[in-house]
């Protein structure tokens, strides 16, 4: 289904954008290092779009990542309910994306977890893949997803494993095991 619309909206970790469709979204951008590099990320990916103010269950959806960006941890940080339209979306993607939205915020796994999930143990590569092409993060929460050796792994939003590991600490999120804020890019989180 074509993308409506887009709207950028404002979090406590910069200005994140959302696109939608007549059946859910289409794109959720994490921020880039402005607001008008947002924009211009959301025009790239939606050139045939206006911005316009988003309807209610589009609304709804800015309300709950706002709420997981704040890390309050009273607010509800559950995004496994928003409507995604993934026309488009490769089926082994689809499949990545739905095992990745069960995550609970904080919760963590490995990619090779996730391929043994899926029936592949094989396939922790082509996991690492699917959600590097993800278009939904947060919503498809893909920095929960992390290497096999304790490291946070890669992460293709604007900042990289820098952006991925502030996620993580916003979420309080809880490690099985060493090495994963021992990465030098610790020293650079605020």
């Amino acid at each position: 289904m074509p993308t409506q619309a887009y709207t950028l909206f404002s979090t406590p970790i910069g200005h994140c954008g959302i696109a939608w469709s007549e059946r859910g979204l289409t794109g959720v951008q994490l921020p880039e290092q402005d607001e008008a590099a947002t924009r211009a990320r959301m025009g790239h990916w939606f050139p045939q779009c206006s911005e316009e103010s988003p309807p209610p269950q589009v609304q709804d959806a800015v309300r709950a990542v706002v709420a997981l960006l704040s890390g309050a941890p009273q607010a509800p940080m559950d995004l496994s309910n928003v409507v995604l339209d993934m026309d488009g979306v490769p089926p082994f993607h689809q499949r990545v994306y739905e095992i990745a939205r069960r995550l609970l915020p904080g919760e963590t796994v490995t990619y090779g977890e996730m391929a043994r999930q899926l029936g592949d143990p094989g396939a922790a590569r082509a996991v690492g893949q699917a959600l590097g092409a993800n278009p939904f993060a947060p919503v498809v929460p893909c920095h929960r997803v992390l290497a096999a050796d304790g490291r946070a792994g890669g992460f293709s939003a604007n900042g990289g494993v820098t952006t991925k590991l502030r996620l993580l600490l916003i979420e309080r999120a809880q490690f099985n095991g060493p090495g994963l804020f021992d990465d030098p890019v610790d020293a650079q989180l605020p």
